[in-house]
């Protein structure tokens, strides 16, 4: 008795303290609030249970346990389905006289884990009930996968079927493991290619890439490395995280080491949202890791602190399944207010919590200062969470799902249902599986949904999701990518929408080295992928004209590459041409030694009867400046235009005017010899010099030359050639010689004559005689021989036009030395001193000499 006593003051004190020190707080709900009346940084998973009545009635309450541990995103979603259930029960040709209802139980995933499901089977296992419980007719589950994996086999031996409105997951596409399961959300089979076609727009290589530990994360990772080894992107790190809890703790600073040693700026995050993926994330989140965030949609999550689950200065880019707007949700929730309820016990509940709203001390019901102005407020503080989302879309097509199968199953039994407004439809519930099977429908929004996802046209939203302030954040949409359109257009980007925190709104980068500028190449860095490598020039006359060439291109023949090796340029034809200097300069040198041998000639030809003229037979001194006047003109073939003709007649003039001066220079040098051998010797030697012998030389030796020259165009003639590789930018037209060995071997034929005639001209050098030339014919062959024997070795050394002008220069300079050497001294002479060029002076001074001795 005194214990009851004792009991019923304690009570009596509380009640009266609560009446004084809680004016604020409404006694209805007092033992709801805590420090925090919103945790969003708790996962809440709901489950909604369908049934029906017949009749319009209206779903009456939010009944369960909807308090406290509600997070936006969670009333979002129950706003949608009853927004559905309303557009349904109101539509006349969806279940007309029939009325969709839903009993809601929301729960932590933790109770999910920890709770004993057999504990409360008459609440989480519909369909095991006793007599005058209800029976429900689909169960949708999510967002969440894992306690739809428990709740499975309790709904399998029921035979219940069981919707899925989360984002699909492979193991829930078991059939042997949940027959009567089916997900809404299609399978993501290109969100791989979909991602690396952003990173590829984007201008990224390098990049990082953080998986859960199951097998959702590792048959991505493989899908995403296949298609970054098609379009030449490499994966920096990938980071598995663990599901192991002790295992994941260990590893925590090695998952942070990843992320922060690497060079990659951009991070792909793929994986089970529900896993120790997110709690690694809420570790990061004080440390405001700057990269790039690259995931799905799920993973946008407000936490307790007000702050998205993956900050970043430049924000988050995001993928998801493309959803038309639904007419009229907006509306519907900020005008969902408990007054629309005919039991809004529950509903007030949230709004006393969520909204600031208070209630009268006589009614729980009667909300006051709840207006508009302030729900509207807190709608806006929380637009992010409270906007459309794929998994809102997901649910919205669940139940329209569930009314055109039960519409299609009623009309099959239609005879057997009897119509009795505000009854309970009990059917089978294992029935509605087939017709769940093979459900096609049109939604309100024009959109075909097809619960066997065939002929999907997967396409998906990209959104980049920035926090600007504190608890404010925007999202934008800034593309699409569709992967039935063309290669070159499945991915679109509104440039005018994608907003970086960098000046001049560029893109971030994250490569691993920096590209190769034109007129570089590529060379893979020994080790590493091929992502990372060395910029090294293109090589002779190759280019490359753009960035990051793997190989530089090689230019054409007729052109060349830029000093930049940017660009091919045209070459220019070139050649030893008149309109050149050096050919000008060569050809006026050419015929100014060829009117000065036309004027010795006609200088001799005028004091031919002189004994300076007379001497060493006339004739052969005509015959040799009239090759002298050749040799000089043959220069101009080599200067001009290359064609068959003159190449052919360069070689062949040159060898034959040449023999004809080398061989009329033996011929003057042997008669010299033989002039002297005459007073000596016997009367043979007199009768060859006396019958011209020696002139019989010149034809011998040309007749040689010309027998050598034709073997020389009958086996390999001269032709034109051109040559781009001689001198940059120039394409170089010369005469190629044809067979080198018949060339050398016609000079070598004329270098023989013209040794021979020096070593005659030499021997025969300190013969007594006034009028005596071998003096100026052994100084002659020397000069010829010089000048060819330094030809060779400058001609071998040299390309191109200086080539061609080498050779002319040498024809001139030995042509000019047998002038000047032999001609010189005895034009001096018949000019300056005639007193020397006369026979009466010449035996002046012999009798002179004999009366001396």
């Amino acid at each position: 008795m005194v214990k009851m006593f004792s009991f019923m003051v304690v009570f009596l004190v509380l009640k009266l303290f609560l009446v004084f020190c809680s004016s604020t707080d409404t006694r209805c709900f007092w033992r709801l609030k805590t420090k925090n009346y919103w945790d969003g940084d708790k996962d809440i998973d709901c489950f909604f249970l369908i049934y029906t009545k017949f009749g319009h009635v209206k779903n009456e309450q939010f009944s369960g346990n909807l308090d406290k541990r509600l997070t936006t995103k969670n009333i979002h979603l129950i706003l949608t389905l009853y927004f559905a259930l309303e557009e349904i029960n109101m539509n006349p040709h969806i279940l007309p006289n029939i009325s969709l209802l839903v009993k809601i139980q929301c729960s932590l995933l933790n109770d999910w884990r920890i709770n004993s499901l057999y504990s409360k089977r008459d609440e989480y296992l519909p369909n095991y009930y006793c007599i005058n419980q209800r029976r429900y007719l689909i169960v949708l589950t999510g967002p969440m996968w894992l306690p739809s994996v428990i709740l499975g086999p309790l709904l399998y031996i029921s035979k219940s079927p069981e919707l899925y409105y989360g984002p699909f997951h492979p193991l829930l596409n078991s059939q042997e493991l949940f027959p009567y399961l089916y997900q809404m959300a299609p399978k993501d089979t290109s969100l791989a290619l979909a991602m690396v076609s952003l990173v590829v727009h984007l201008r990224w290589n390098w990049v990082g890439a953080i998986v859960s530990d199951d097998d959702l994360g590792y048959q991505f990772i493989m899908e995403l490395r296949r298609e970054m080894q098609m379009n030449s992107v490499c994966l920096a790190f990938v980071s598995i995280i663990s599901n192991d809890e002790k295992l994941f703790l260990k590893s925590t600073n090695i998952y942070y080491n990843q992320i922060m040693m690497s060079s990659a700026k951009v991070v792909i995050i793929y994986g089970d949202k529900d896993s120790h993926l997110q709690l690694n994330f809420r570790l990061w989140n004080l440390i405001n890791i700057q990269r790039i965030w690259v995931t799905t949609s799920q993973w946008d999550m407000i936490i307790n602190n007000g702050k998205f689950l993956l900050t970043s200065f430049y924000g988050t880019l995001t993928f998801s399944h493309h959803y038309s707007e639904l007419s009229g949700l907006k509306t519907f929730i900020q005008t969902a207010h408990p007054s629309n309820y005919s039991n809004e016990i529950s509903l007030a509940r949230l709004w006393w919590m969520y909204f600031n709203c208070s209630l009268s001390s006589s009614n729980c019901k009667n909300l006051h200062t709840c207006s508009n102005k302030n729900i509207l407020k807190w709608l806006f503080k929380h637009h992010f969470e409270m906007s459309l989302s794929g998994t809102s879309y997901d649910l919205y097509n669940s139940v329209y799902a569930v009314a055109h199968a039960l519409q299609k199953m009623l009309l099959q039994q239609a005879d057997s249902w009897q119509m009795d407004d505000g009854k309970e439809l009990e059917f089978d519930t294992w029935q509605m599986v087939s017709f769940l099977k093979n459900t096609q429908f049109v939604n309100p929004t024009g959109e075909k949904v097809n619960l066997n996802h065939e002929e999907l046209d997967m396409e998906y939203d990209i959104h980049h999701t920035m926090d600007f302030l504190p608890n404010l954040g925007l999202k934008v949409k800034i593309g699409t990518f569709s992967k039935n359109l063309p290669h070159s257009r499945q991915l679109h980007i509104l440039k005018d929408m994608l907003e970086w925190n960098t000046d001049h709104r560029q893109s971030p980068t994250s490569i691993c080295s920096i590209p190769c500028s034109p007129g570089f190449r590529k060379s893979p860095q020994q080790g590493k992928p091929v992502c990372c490598f060395d910029c090294i020039p293109c090589p002779e006359n190759e280019i490359s004209n753009m960035t990051n060439m793997n190989q530089c291109i090689k230019c054409l023949d007729e052109q060349y590459a830029n000093p930049g090796g940017t660009y091919c340029l045209k070459k220019v034809i070139a050649f030893l041409g008149y309109e050149d200097s050096l050919g000008m300069s060569l050809a006026i040198l050419a015929l100014c030694f060829a009117a000065l041998t036309a004027l010795v000639l006609v200088i001799f030809l005028k004091h031919q009867e002189t004994p300076t003229v007379k001497a060493n037979n006339r004739t052969l001194s005509y015959v040799l400046l009239t090759s002298l006047i050749s040799c000089f003109l043959c220069s101009l073939l080599f200067i001009g235009y290359p064609n068959i003709a003159t190449c052919i007649l360069q070689q062949i003039t040159f060898a034959v005017v040449f023999t004809v001066a080398a061989s009329t220079v033996l011929a003057k040098t042997i008669i010299v010899v033989l002039a002297f051998k005459v007073t000596n010797t016997s009367r043979k030697m007199r009768w060859l010099l006396v019958s011209g012998a020696p002139k019989f030389i010149i034809p011998i030796c040309t007749m040689i030359q010309l027998i050598l020259c034709g073997i020389w165009l009958g086996t390999s003639p001269p032709f034109v050639d051109a040559d781009g590789n001689v001198e940059k930018g120039h394409i170089l037209i010369i005469c190629n010689k044809g067979s080198i060995l018949a060339f050398y071997g016609v000079l070598g034929y004329l270098g023989s004559i013209a040794t021979g005639s020096f070593i005659l001209a030499f021997l025969a050098r300190n013969l007594p005689d006034t009028f005596n030339e071998a003096k100026f014919l052994t100084f002659s062959m020397l000069v010829f021989c010089s000048v060819w024997v330094t030809f060779l070795p400058v001609y071998h050394s040299t390309k191109g036009k200086s080539m061609v002008a080498v050779e002319v220069f040498c024809i001139l300079a030995s042509s000019a030395g047998l002038l000047f050497c032999i001609f010189a001294p005895k034009c001096f002479t018949i000019l300056l001193r005639p007193e020397k060029n006369s026979f009466q002076k010449f035996r002046n001074m012999h009798s002179k000499i004999e009366n001396i001795h």
